[in-house]
C-alpha cells in the first residue's frame, strides 16, 4: 500500500477548538519483567498488578531481545475463548498455526488480529534461532454477545499496513481505525471501534490525534522521549501512559521517539478471567475448561 503524505504539520500548541478537550496523563507504568509460553522473556504492562486491565484492553505485552534463550521456546499450542489477539512485530519472524488449519509467519511491520472467538488452538513459534525479536501482543475483550462468535484472522503484511508519511519526517503506521487527514488501517472491528497505531515522530515534531471522549487510550513509547498534554508529563522510554477523558491527543518528541497509540471504546462489562479464557461469569469460564477437556 503506497505512503499517503501531508505537508509539514509541525505546531507549538494544540490545535484546541472551544469543544475539544485535550486528555492528560493519568497514570505511567513501568511493566513487570515476566515470562510467558514456554518461558519466552517479556514485559507486562497491562495484565499484572500494576494495571490489571484497561477496558476493554486486558494484556499488553512487550518483548524485545537479541538472546535466543529469551524467546526461542515461543508459545506452544494453547487454547483461548472470548477476547482477540493481536500481534504485532517490529523485527524477528513468527510462525503460528491453529487448530482450524491455518498457518503463516508474520515478519516485520506485518499484524495479526486474531479473534478467539467460541474458541481456537493456536501457537506462536519463532522462525528464527539467533537475531532480535522485537514485538507486541495486546489481548482485546470482546462483548458479551460476540464471545462465542466463530473465530476468526485479519492477517496483514508490512506492505498493506497503511502508511501516512508527513513532510516533516513523521510516519505513522495505521493498523486500526483512522488519523485525522483519513488513512484507514486494513483492521476492521465494530466491537470497540480501535485505533491502534505506530507512530515515528521527529524530534521537536507534535503529534494530534482526535478520539472519542469515553475511549480509553494508552500510549507505550518503544525508543525515545515524549511530553504529553498541557500538562507537560514526560514519558520516557518502556513507559506506558493512561490518559484520561477528552477527545484530543497531544504528543511531542523531546527526541526521535517511536510509540504505540491505542484508544477502544471500553465494553462495562463483568470480566471472568480463567487462564487463557476471557469470560463473562465463572460459570463461563468453567464451561470453556469443560469444553477445551472435551477437544
Amino acid at each position: 500500500m503506497p505512503p499517503l503524505k501531508l505537508n509539514d504539520i509541525q505546531q507549538a500548541e494544540p490545535s484546541v477548538g472551544s469543544t475539544q478537550r485535550v486528555r492528560q496523563v493519568e497514570r505511567i507504568v513501568n511493566g513487570i519483567e515476566s515470562t510467558d509460553g514456554d518461558g519466552v522473556q517479556l514485559t507486562r504492562v497491562i495484565g499484572s498488578h500494576e494495571l490489571s486491565m484497561l477496558d476493554p484492553f486486558l494484556l499488553f505485552d512487550a518483548f524485545e531481545s537479541n538472546e535466543a534463550q529469551d524467546y526461542i521456546g515461543g508459545f506452544p499450542s494453547h487454547p483461548h475463548r472470548g477476547f482477540e489477539t493481536v500481534t504485532y512485530l517490529l523485527a524477528g519472524r513468527m510462525r503460528h498455526k491453529d487448530s482450524e488449519g491455518r498457518e503463516g509467519v508474520i515478519e516485520p511491520g506485518g499484524v495479526q488480529w486474531m479473534t478467539a472467538g467460541r474458541g481456537i488452538i493456536h501457537s506462536e513459534m519463532p522462525e528464527q534461532e539467533n537475531g532480535l525479536l522485537h514485538g507486541f501482543q495486546l489481548w482485546v475483550n470482546l462483548p458479551a454477545s460476540d464471545k462465542m462468535t466463530a473465530p476468526a484472522y485479519q492477517e496483514f503484511s508490512a506492505d498493506k499496513v497503511t502508511l501516512e508519511r508527513h513532510d516533516n519526517g513523521t510516519e505513522i503506521r495505521i493498523i486500526a481505525g483512522k488519523t485525522n487527514i483519513g488513512a484507514t488501517g486494513p483492521v476492521k472491528n465494530s466491537y470497540v471501534n480501535p485505533l491502534y497505531m505506530d507512530v515515528s515522530l521527529p524530534a521537536g515534531q507534535v503529534f494530534e490525534q482526535a478520539v472519542d471522549y469515553d475511549d480509553n487510550t494508552f500510549i507505550y513509547v518503544i525508543d525515545g522521549e515524549l511530553t504529553v498534554g498541557k500538562q507537560a508529563e514526560i514519558i520516557k522510554k518502556h513507559q506506558l501512559a493512561v490518559m484520561s477523558t477528552g477527545n484530543l491527543v497531544h504528543f511531542h518528541a523531546n527526541e526521535n521517539t517511536r510509540f504505540m497509540f491505542a484508544s477502544a471504546q471500553p465494553l462495562k462489562e463483568p470480566v471472568a478471567r480463567g487462564g487463557p479464557f476471557v469470560m463473562n461469569t465463572k460459570e463461563e469460564i468453567a464451561q470453556a475448561f469443560i469444553d477445551f477437556r472435551r477437544v
